[in-house]
């Protein structure tokens, strides 16, 4: 979503970082390629307009920090204003001592409440809760029959006082029932979906704040589509006015947008974003932490949140021993292919790609196709087991085989035993796997001297034994004074400073 963004205020800090001096007409044309690109993202003009104000005054003002140079402080000062327009720090939620926590789900329509909802119950779930999900949207068509499917998927169970598709009912009353049932059941966190409107309206948030009376909730999230722009910003004036609310939850934040919204609605609102839909499947939710998402923006990568993706998608047990297969030679082909299948896991390889620091704008930038990791596993699918272990005996007949088994050609398979081979080695090469250690010392030199003098003539080194024919050196040149490059440095027994 940010990926314009990114380039052109990384492209424009970028070229600040190298300069030794930072005078004021240096700073103000900085900032004016800065409020560009964020006017462009459809950013907030007022929060814009604060925004450079705040790096300007920050910037001239003196500021300044030994270890950095003056571009370098700029940068930082940029990265330090965006983390306090998203939040400054994430919101935390503290589950109620005595349950059920209850949280209050509200938006316009379209902006993606329902799949939020079902989404924080799965994160609920991953935090040792146990949720339960109230249905409580009964003016839009199936919305409940919607809850009820995506609840299915992550066995959780719905409370609605919906019947059949296109039931009505009382909303309040229903979220009432969703509380008592809740207590009664033993649940600890109750999530309640509320319906929402085409535009903000009187009768829309007459309706909300009645269910809001009624539940008492502890969080009160607003949902914002981060696709909408400046126009999220006068939603979510709307509905704090009426709610107070306490946290955003951005979705749709993997689309192609300007971004605009995210970096708008908790400045404007005054509250924190708590959590972000990155994607379209259920575990695709994370909390969202300010300092993180400033870093991606300026193009620094996200390497906590890669972190803490693969510790959720990765057995310890499991990656220490394929480490360790990798380190000792014995890595194979199955083995690659459950790195792809965990890696696969870890969601998008585009978003991946773009939380890895240092990665040029043209690699970050270039489009990646998860399908490829489903052609590999086809490839390594249709290798026979000895195959997969031994992977150099793959010759031209076996790669036609795997090619019409796999659906690919001969070309993509050689290309990807190609690539296996070389990532086996240069992991192999950085563990010191493969490569023999020469033993130091006078000793083992005149023993290398020896041998080689054997290998070369059949006999020892002494008593004007040749290497080479009578007449020429060893590099094919007349016979006479020896080069450099003619000296056997290993068999000279050298006496070195500080041995």
């Amino acid at each position: 979503m940010f990926d314009t963004l990114t380039d052109r205020l990384s492209g424009t800090l970028r070229g600040l970082r190298g300069r030794g001096r930072m005078r004021p007409a240096d700073v103000d044309e900085a900032l004016a390629e800065i409020r560009l690109a964020l006017l462009e993202a459809d950013v907030n003009v007022a929060v814009v307009r604060r925004f450079v104000e705040r790096v300007r005054e920050r910037s001239v003002g003196g500021e300044v920090t030994a270890s950095l140079t003056p571009g370098q402080q700029v940068t930082k000062i940029v990265n330090d204003e965006l983390i306090d327009i998203l939040g400054t720090s994430p919101l935390n939620v503290q589950f109620a001592p005595k349950p059920p926590t209850v949280v209050l789900l509200a938006g316009l329509q379209g902006s993606g409440k329902t799949t939020a909802a079902a989404k924080l119950a799965q994160w609920c779930k991953s935090q040792g809760r146990n949720p339960l999900l109230v249905g409580a949207d009964l003016q839009r068509p199936a919305a409940v029959e919607q809850l009820r499917t995506l609840a299915r998927s992550i066995d959780v169970e719905v409370w609605s006082a919906a019947g059949e598709v296109g039931d009505a009912g009382d909303p309040v009353a229903c979220a009432a029932g969703g509380l008592a049932h809740a207590r009664q059941a033993g649940r600890d966190v109750l999530i309640v979906d509320t319906a929402g409107r085409l535009a903000v309206d009187a009768e829309l948030m007459t309706e909300v704040a009645r269910i809001s009376d009624a539940v008492e909730p502890h969080y009160t999230f607003l949902v914002v589509d981060a696709m909408v722009g400046q126009d999220a910003v006068a939603t979510a004036e709307a509905f704090h006015a009426t709610l107070e609310v306490d946290g955003i939850i951005l979705t749709k934040l993997d689309g192609d947008a300007r971004g605009g919204a995210a970096l708008s609605v908790a400045e404007v609102v005054g509250r924190p974003v708590a959590f972000a839909s990155v994607g379209e499947k259920i575990d695709d939710f994370e909390q969202f932490h300010p300092d993180r998402m400033a870093s991606r923006i300026l193009g620094m990568g996200d390497v906590m949140t890669l972190i803490e993706k693969a510790e959720r998608v990765y057995e310890q047990e499991e990656a220490e021993a394929a480490a360790q297969r990798l380190v000792e030679g014995t890595f194979t082909l199955d083995d690659f292919v459950d790195q792809l299948r965990q890696l696969r896991k870890m969601g998008n390889l585009q978003s991946i790609v773009s939380m890895m620091p240092g990665i040029s704008d043209q690699v970050r930038n270039t489009e990646i196709d998860d399908d490829r990791i489903a052609t590999a596993e086809a490839i390594v699918l249709s290798m026979t087991p000895t195959e997969r272990v031994s992977p150099e005996i793959i010759d031209a007949s076996r790669r036609a085989r795997i090619a019409a088994g796999s659906g690919t050609s001969s070309a993509q398979v050689s290309n990807l035993l190609k690539q296996f081979t070389q990532m086996r080695k240069m992991m192999g090469g950085m563990m010191g796997v493969g490569s023999k250690r020469r033993p130091a010392g006078r000793k083992a030199a005149r023993k290398r001297s020896k041998g080689a003098g054997r290998a070369a003539g059949g006999s020892r080194t002494g008593g004007g034994g040749r290497a080479t024919p009578k007449g020429a050196s060893r590099t094919g040149k007349p016979a006479g004074k020896p080069s450099v490059a003619d000296i056997d440095w290993d068999a000279l027994d050298l006496k070195l400073p500080g041995r």
